[in-house]
């Protein structure tokens, strides 16, 4: 969920500092000796067709979407001191929802390879998914475990624990060790707020959250504590296993009925390039988030509507993922293929157990850069949704996507 590669004001700020004509000279804009400013841009968009999706509920449905939008926008302004600002279209394609907004807002003070702050607006460390965001990961559609509080909420503030992962809060991180295998990252955050007399955190307590990752073979070299889910092979041989924590007190659950909340992940990096015969790809997570609260909360008036105030009713369980994917060697066109395959399985502890399975084929133009992929999936995840009530229901469905990623 990051974007470091510099490219020219071109379009946006080029045209103010700079004029029309020198903007298009792209690159990284140096102020002075220290100073500089950089821009970017990223966009996921797809073609969906799934059974039995249709308003009819037995026809497929046919949906285009505008699935990520985001500007890219980094400075330096003093030998320790950068800035990073990223927007969103956030929950692009859902009217109700849709807006274009702030993402990240991250103040850095970036000393040494050992210990670093950044604070504001800023992603919790979490999986390595969620650490990769949308245009690292190595799938399209990489999100199929439960979220964290962060990813599984839809506004910050009263009601809400932050918006695609993040919340404002400060974490410090760095690495250490031979060429600086051992990486981690610890924060507080804001989490989970409520206002009076509705949701759980009556007492405004904050999250605490962690992670740690060791490489085994050769180390990642990421901006900051970010991840990527592959390197295409430009990494060479890597093996990296990591972990993350989140807690947060009555950070789930309603107002009559709170719970403590804590997640716990473990991930898994293999990459190793064959020769010439192409470069094979591993991942794998697995979750276990205890969400303690009753599944009272979840309660119903006759007339539908909750019986509690403000139920925070994320998942309380288990689940994991695995994924292989294996680069061909060969160029066709202007292109590699990327054939891969994946399965996932969730079991709430208060709802119906549901998984996936998918098989897909990746285009890699440029790595993460420029990519299309096409990809079948098979299971209940996508029709039970975010909802872990005991009484949830969902039943499998084949569905169909096209998707193409662009960056700059």
């Amino acid at each position: 969920m990051r974007k470091w590669r510099q490219f020219g004001v071109a379009l946006l700020l080029g045209g103010v500092l700079l004029g029309g004509s020198q903007a298009l000279a792209g690159g990284k804009i140096a102020i002075d000796e220290t100073k500089w400013i950089s821009v970017g841009a990223g966009l996921k968009t797809s073609f969906a067709a799934r059974e039995d999706g249709a308003p009819n509920g037995s026809n497929w449905s046919t949906n285009f979407k505008v699935d990520n939008v985001r500007l890219y926008f980094n400075g330096q302004i003093h030998k320790y001191i950068k800035l990073e600002v990223n927007t969103e279209c956030v929950f692009c394609g859902n009217s109700s929802l849709e807006r274009f907004a702030l993402l990240d807002a991250i103040a850095k003070i970036e000393i040494n390879q050992y210990f670093n702050i950044w604070a504001g607006r800023l992603l919790v460390p979490a999986e390595r998914r969620e650490m990769n965001g949308p245009f690292y990961s190595s799938t399209f559609d990489p999100y199929k475990t439960p979220f964290y509080s962060a990813d599984f909420s839809t506004k910050f503030g009263a009601g809400g624990a932050g918006v695609y992962e993040r919340s404002q809060g400060v974490n410090v991180w760095g690495a250490a060790g031979p060429d600086g295998a051992f990486q981690y990252v610890v924060g507080v955050f804001d989490g989970l707020q409520s206002s009076k007399g509705s949701g759980p955190n009556q007492g405004d307590h904050p999250m605490v959250a962690g992670r740690i990752a060791y490489n085994f073979l050769n180390v990642e070299k990421n901006p900051g504590y970010y991840t990527s889910g592959t390197y295409y092979g430009g990494a060479g041989d890597v093996l990296t296993i990591a972990a993350a924590l989140q807690y947060q007190q009555d950070g789930s659950g309603s107002f009559e009925h709170p719970g403590n909340f804590l997640g716990f992940s473990t991930d898994l990096l293999f990459e190793k390039p064959i020769s010439d015969r192409g470069v094979l790809t591993l991942n794998g997570e697995y979750k276990h988030f205890d969400a303690d609260y009753s599944s009272l909360a979840f309660a119903k008036k006759p007339d539908g509507t909750d019986i509690d105030h403000g139920n925070f009713g994320m998942f309380d369980g288990d689940s994991f993922s695995i994924l292989a994917l294996y680069l061909l060697p060969q160029t066709v066109g202007i292109g590699q293929f990327q054939p891969y395959a994946r399965y996932t399985g969730v079991y709430p502890n208060k709802s119906s157990d549901r998984d996936e399975d998918e098989a897909g084929l990746n285009y890699i133009i440029d790595g993460h850069n420029a990519r299309v992929s096409l990809f079948y999936q098979y299971g209940d995840i996508a029709t039970k949704g975010l909802n872990y009530a005991p009484n949830a229901h969902g039943k499998n469905v084949n569905a169909v996507k096209l998707a193409i990623q662009l960056q700059i």
